[in-house]
């Protein structure tokens, strides 16, 4: 189901919005912090948490449910968001727009219209595609087998056979091709493999092998090319930043622009994952991996000192995998690279 077809309703307040308990030392205000704010079209949840936030990710701890809201996590242009000081803690209370019609019971209102959490254009293309294929996936997805006649690659329009798919419940399916694999920075360890994205195809025939129709190609298709059912859209607008519920180590693994030099608004791929506990909406700090120099003033020339990993920026994680997540650089204070570590804020 796409975004534009999501429709918000009611939902217990209480499922919704369970935060954690902060000293009001553990919470520091921007310095420059207004004490309200309308939102206009275009900010973004990390942009607003900024304007009244030093750390933007403690949002969910300072948010004062509206009894009158559905969903204060879900804001809209034209909101009022307020600041203030309960017992010295701070407190953020949204007042709802007049543009957004108020309902003591169901509200349908477009997700699509709701502020995202970071973006929308940086991170748009990485949701609606598989990129990471584990290895049980990728041993048992049907597979370009022939295209027939004398034909070596298959383009758009084209025939493709299959093997093998045996029901007819999916029909539209990705043609990905497994690039190459994601290891773990510290063990080596493979967490999965870089799915380059190749095409659409259509199926036409089950059995084995299946026939499919390929449709808007953006690569020639080679045997051995996997097919995947097509993923459902993820929504922009349902994840918020926050902290990790557990403690992570890890390490940026890959960059997708195939910089050097990673920047603001990059998108990198970490070794930590689904299974490390990470969830969207995670942020967690970049550190600066220090490195190994000669001291060249003690007598011994071969002495190495190893310098201390330093703070380099912020990321937020939008899309998870079992092992490994793809995250959005929020803030970068020096010059981020492969295999830097993250680690909770």
């Amino acid at each position: 189901m796409s975004t534009s077809s999501h429709k918000l309703v009611s939902l217990t307040l209480g499922l919704l919005f369970s935060c954690c308990v902060l000293a009001a030392d553990e919470i520091a205000v921007n310095p420059a912090h207004p004490d309200r704010y309308v939102v206009v079209k275009g900010d973004t949840l990390w942009d607003i948490s900024a304007r009244f936030l030093r750390d933007p990710w403690f949002w969910p701890d300072v948010w004062y449910v509206n009894p009158q809201i559905e969903n204060p996590h879900l804001i809209y242009p034209g909101d009022v968001l307020v600041l203030s000081f309960i017992n010295g803690r701070p407190r953020l209370s949204l007042e709802r727009g007049s543009n957004v019609r108020l309902s003591p019971s169901v509200r349908s209102v477009p997700l699509d219209e709701a502020i995202p959490a970071i973006p929308v254009d940086a991170i748009r293309p990485f949701l609606t595609r598989t990129f990471v294929l584990d290895s049980d996936t990728l041993d048992s997805a049907p597979y370009v087998v022939s295209f027939g006649e004398d034909h070596v690659v298959g383009s758009t329009d084209h025939l493709a056979y299959i093997r093998s798919i045996q029901s007819a419940e999916d029909t539209r399916f990705e043609v990905v091709r497994p690039a190459e694999p994601l290891k773990d920075a510290d063990t080596g360890d493979i967490l999965g493999f870089n799915a380059q994205f190749v095409g659409n195809a259509q199926l036409r025939r089950t059995g084995d092998p299946a026939t499919v129709m390929l449709t808007s190609m953006e690569l020639e298709t080679l045997i051995g090319d996997r097919l995947l059912v097509v993923p459902e859209d993820i929504s922009l607008t349902t994840f918020h930043p926050k902290a990790p519920d557990r403690e992570i180590n890890g390490s940026i693994i890959k960059v997708l622009n195939g910089v050097e030099n990673i920047g603001q608004y990059d998108i990198v791929i970490l070794d930590k994952g689904e299974q490390d506990g990470l969830t969207r909406g995670d942020v967690l700090t970049v550190m600066h991996r220090g490195g190994v120099i000669r001291d060249i003033v003690t007598d011994n020339p071969n002495k190495q000192v190893v310098l201390p990993n330093e703070p380099a920026g912020k990321l937020m994680v939008f899309r998870t995998f079992p092992r490994v997540s793809f995250a959005l650089i929020m803030r970068a204070t020096r010059a981020i690279h492969v295999l830097d570590r993250v680690v909770n804020p």
